[in-house]
């Protein structure tokens, strides 16, 4: 009895796949270009106003940023200025850097636990609490920063630093994506903790917050950049010129009495490097933060 045989068919190799690779190849390098370029824009008034800080100030605001630059007119003479005669204004950066390493903090710790709430436990009321915090998000800071204001003045809480940082530790925002993130997160973790009689601060600090560093990474960088470059409310509640963060701080220098534009320009040039050192800290976490909902063991 002879056995026969299915001839065997082979995958054609020729066709459309080569082309269609090529068509990938091409897309991926279009793709690579116009990242390229969209950096190269992003870029240019950082490298425009770091050449404006070898630049006379006057000259600077009369005649604009031109990249037809005589170097025999660039100098030192603003860095000199900025480490020897610049009045307040280390005293100004370091208040801006205390109060966002502190709100930062705080805004980080407080929106996750209420997002952890949410996320990981039922109450009553929890989907009404939830609406209420998306309302908010809708909410422009403009139309809370009268009674706001008001109720620093009733309680005589002006200048003062604590006033800056309280009303804003439990952001709308960054509770609203701490959430979403946690849902993520299988509550059979939860279980196995307190199976193992852990606490449910333990829980969330050993077990849940390590899964959620990118998270933690992303809304570090959101909340640092606002909080750094925050004016109005600073702007209302401080009064001393010597509390004064950055933002108003350098706003000062422009009077009708004269403006000192050196400072200016080379101050807002080196306001710049905290939130580079941020970004470049967490820049690894920040594109998982923000697909968030995926759980990393």
């Amino acid at each position: 009895m002879t056995q026969t045989t299915a001839p065997v068919r082979t995958a054609r190799t020729d066709g459309p796949q080569p082309r269609r690779r090529m068509t990938r190849r091409t897309a991926l390098w279009i793709q690579s270009i116009l990242l390229a370029l969209i950096a190269l824009v992003s870029l240019v008034p950082i490298l425009a106003i770091f050449v404006g800080t070898f630049q006379d100030g006057n000259d600077v605001i009369r005649n604009g940023i031109s990249f037809s630059i005589d170097f025999s007119d660039l100098s030192f003479d603003n860095y000199v200025m900025l480490f020897t005669d610049s009045g307040l204004y280390f005293r100004w950066f370091w208040n801006s850097l205390i109060l966002t390493v502190v709100q930062v903090a705080g805004t980080l710790l407080v929106s996750s636990f209420v997002a952890y709430g949410f996320a990981m436990y039922e109450f009553r009321g929890k989907r009404l609490g939830f609406i209420l915090v998306i309302v908010l998000m809708t909410i422009p800071f403009e139309m809370l920063m009268l009674p706001l204001y008001v109720q620093v003045n009733d309680i005589g809480a002006a200048d003062q630093y604590w006033i800056v940082v309280l009303p804003f530790l439990a952001q709308a925002v960054t509770i609203f994506f701490f959430r979403q993130y946690f849902i993520g997160v299988p509550k059979e973790i939860l279980e196995a903790g307190r199976v193992d009689g852990v606490s449910e601060f333990g829980i969330f600090f050993r077990l849940v917050a390590p899964i959620a560093k990118p998270a933690f990474a992303a809304m570090a960088i959101l909340n640092g950049m606002t909080i750094w470059n925050n004016f109005l409310w600073p702007l209302l509640v401080l009064r001393s010129p010597e509390k004064f963060v950055l933002p108003i701080g350098l706003n000062t220098l422009l009077t009708p009495y004269g403006n000192n534009y050196e400072l200016l320009i080379i101050g807002s040039f080196f306001s710049l490097i905290p939130l580079l050192i941020l970004f470049l800290a967490f820049q690894r976490f920040f594109v998982d933060g923000m697909t968030a909902g995926a759980v990393k063991g």
